[in-house]
């Protein structure tokens, strides 16, 4: 390998560790970027260069991410102005009781609808509907997020056993049924899963349920995101966290600090109207219309399926009419000024809390050849350096041929390509590796791709590292990203070494 393939390496395993270490991982990044970027070229402008033209990279990849954070976030501030978040989840509260089952039902209603749509898309719609409730009766926001990661962004995506996309690119290279790979992907992950639910439960969820009061006051702070002039009162301890500093398994919240018709601390609130009910009947009816019609297009004739991808689409855009809908219904004079301010603070709170991500992913991206051409400066079609997957390919030759060797090879190796915050794009790799090591160890290739599918999907996509969609689940639960990952990482990577063990021994 060349020294670039080293410092790219060495600069990653530094990332990881200061994560872990909970130090500044900004800096880190864009030194990280830097140094890697003039060692490959040998030219220093083009290594300056390379920190701005990976930050752009990345802002460009996570806009989509940053922007339904916003949108959402300003509906429920839109409503929140009016009293119908709290009218919405009223009916919820009859079926979550308490944190403990707070914590199971989100779980359930997450892996369910994560299973037949990304989960990223649905992520909005619990945010909205569920999570409020959940919040209420005593679950602390990050318990819910991680209850959400784990099911959604981990289990549901791991297997992808609906839609199919994840194990038929791992068939591409392992060169054996997809289905086969389907049916081993969805009980690895299934194992993995529940044995992640578990152990965060008894760490983060049994001991940590919040007080009725406490728990009022949390539901309070999260749907304050929305509102005019709103602070993040644990942005700084968020920022902390990601330098390192005391802060621990602090959850972001938010507070309103004086939005217009909100009362004050020692003022009773106000009682929601008419205008209040309609539009906390009516927000989740739009959601619940449009979650039967994309089911119906996927399972039916009766509509057009809706092509995959366009689910985020859908929600947002439903969401930013929503907005619009619910400014109209609560101020037909100065709607238009409504909307503007509810959609600025939602923006400023996205990029406030979720922001500190893009360095860091720029790093990540230098390494990866769909995005390396452009930001090192390349012409046009010329093709970038994989760094990431050269170093992968190095010492495949030096893994034992031995099954369960095999297969907790393939995990490492799965978890490694989902350091891209994506981890799917690697998966026919990752099946021309299972393909041959299957062969010389004797192990079953379907089993090892379908080990490397659940590796790459738990860490990309994502669970354990903060520059993937794991974001999204921080934003709309409002807690610290590196807070979560961090939180995810003992209950995930035993639920995977336990799944890969039963996978090696069973299927």
């Amino acid at each position: 390998m060349s020294p670039a393939h080293w410092i790219y390496l060495l600069g990653l395993a530094a990332l990881i560790a200061t994560v872990v270490a909970r130090k500044n991982v900004v800096g880190l990044a864009v030194c990280g970027t830097f140094v890697t970027a003039l060692v490959y070229s040998g030219s220093v402008t083009t290594g300056i260069a390379a920190v701005f033209n990976a930050g752009i990279v990345a802002a460009r990849e996570l806009l989509p991410i940053f922007l339904i954070i916003a949108i959402v976030t300003a509906m429920l501030g839109a409503m929140r102005g009016l009293g119908a978040d709290l009218m919405m989840v009223r009916p919820l509260q009859r079926l979550v009781r308490n944190g403990h089952v707070a914590y199971l039902v989100l779980a359930v209603v997450t892996y369910l609808l994560s299973m037949s749509f990304w989960p990223t898309p649905v992520l909005p719609l619990i945010a909205a509907i569920l999570l409020p409730a959940a919040v209420r009766v005593g679950l602390p926001p990050l318990a819910a997020a991680i209850a959400i990661a784990i099911t959604g962004q981990g289990m549901a995506l791991s297997s992808d056993y609906i839609m199919g996309v994840a194990s038929g690119l791992s068939a591409q290279g392992a060169h054996v049924p997809a289905g086969a790979i389907a049916d081993r992907a969805l009980i690895i992950s299934l194992i993995a899963g529940v044995v992640a639910l578990g152990v965060s439960y008894l760490r983060d969820v049994r001991t940590k349920l919040l007080d009725p009061v406490v728990a009022a006051a949390a539901t309070l702070d999260l749907a304050a995101a929305g509102d005019g002039d709103v602070r993040a009162e644990a942005h700084g301890e968020a920022r902390r966290t990601a330098g390192g500093e005391d802060g621990a398994g602090a959850t972001a919240t938010l507070t309103a600090t004086g939005p217009a018709g909100a009362a004050g601390p020692d003022e009773e609130p106000a009682k929601p109207g008419t205008r209040a009910r309609i539009v906390a009947v009516a927000v989740p009816l739009v959601f619940a219309v449009l979650l039967v019609v994309m089911l119906l297009g996927r399972f039916t004739s009766l509509v057009p399926d809706i092509d995959d991808g366009q689910g985020a689409p859908l929600v947002g855009g439903t969401a930013a009419l929503a907005l619009v809908a619910v400014a109209v219904v609560a101020d037909r004079r100065n709607w238009l000024q409504s909307c503007a301010d509810h959609f600025t603070d939602g923006i400023g709170f996205a990029f406030r809390t979720m922001g500190v991500v893009i360095p860091i992913a720029g790093f990540v991206y230098v390494g990866l050849s769909d995005y390396s051409a452009e930001i090192l400066g390349m012409p046009d079609g010329a093709k970038g350096p994989a760094l990431l997957l050269d170093a992968i390919g190095h010492v495949q030759d030096h893994i034992p041929h031995v099954p369960v060797f095999a297969s907790f090879a393939m995990l490492l190796v799965g978890m490694v390509i989902g350091l891209d915050g994506n981890g799917w794009p690697g998966l026919p790799f990752t099946g021309s590796l299972a393909g041959e090591l299957g062969h010389a160890s004797g192990a079953d290739p379907a089993t090892l791709a379908a080990i490397a599918q659940n590796g790459a999907s738990w860490t990309g996509g994502g669970t354990l590292v903060i520059w993937s969609s794991l974001i999204v689940v921080a934003g709309l639960t409002g807690v610290p990203v590196i807070d979560l990952a961090r939180r995810l990482f003992v209950p995930v990577v035993t639920g995977l070494v336990v799944a890969t063990a039963v996978a090696a021994v069973a299927l």
